[in-house]
């Protein structure tokens, strides 16, 4: 039996997804949450086998942050992504916080299931796209962004200013301003606006 935690704060999603998971054997929900730290207290209290974990919460810890706390915890479930975002920075954030899977909410009931029973084992399961996804960035380098790159053009792309920035990622200023350097240098940009511009183009930030 494999026992599964549902964190997604759209009550609608948990309820359906708890419906599909309720009419396939083997497969039992002992938690659906609406936070990211419920799901963190939900694994410590069931221990599941895998928790199905969105991105992105109302207010509070992201998925990724979840999926980072729950996979530094003892005999650890697996965790497999289900969300709406499909940018090069969810996907590396979360398969870097150790998610064993990523599929987007638009996956067919059949693929949800088959995915959750292969990452409930142990092994991969990323949707198609998602896959490609990653294949894209393996055979384009000159465009690829590190995953510290991602992380400060997305907060110059929520308006932050470097000063900013620097406080927020625990960084020097002259650090950011380098890193920028860099994405201006792989984007072929010249300027803070075109960069996020580019990347967004590029689906590497939302």
């Amino acid at each position: 039996m494999i026992r599964l935690v549902i964190a997604d704060d759209h009550p609608v999603v948990r309820a359906g997804i708890r419906a599909l998971f309720d009419m396939e054997p083997g497969l039992i929900v002992v938690a659906d949450v609406s936070t990211a730290a419920d799901a963190i207290a939900a694994v410590e209290r069931e221990n599941p086998d895998l928790v199905l974990m969105d991105l992105q919460f109302g207010s509070g810890a992201t998925g990724v942050e979840a999926t980072r706390r729950i996979r530094s915890l003892d005999a650890p479930p697996y965790v497999l992504v289900l969300t709406n975002y499909d940018t090069d920075g969810d996907i590396l954030g979360a398969v870097e916080a150790g998610a064993s899977g990523y599929l987007l909410k638009d996956a067919p009931p059949h693929e949800l299931v088959a995915a959750v029973r292969a990452a409930a084992s142990g092994e991969s399961a990323l949707a198609p796209v998602i896959a490609g996804r990653l294949t894209e960035r393996r055979n384009a380098p000159q465009i690829s962004l590190s995953r510290r790159e991602i992380e400060v053009l997305g907060l110059v792309a929520a308006g932050n200013s470097n000063a900013r920035i620097a406080t927020m990622l625990f960084l020097s200023e002259t650090t950011v301003k380098s890193h920028l350097v860099h994405i201006f240098s792989k984007l072929d940009v010249s300027s803070r606006t075109a960069a996020v511009s580019a990347a967004r183009k590029l689906g590497i930030i939302r």
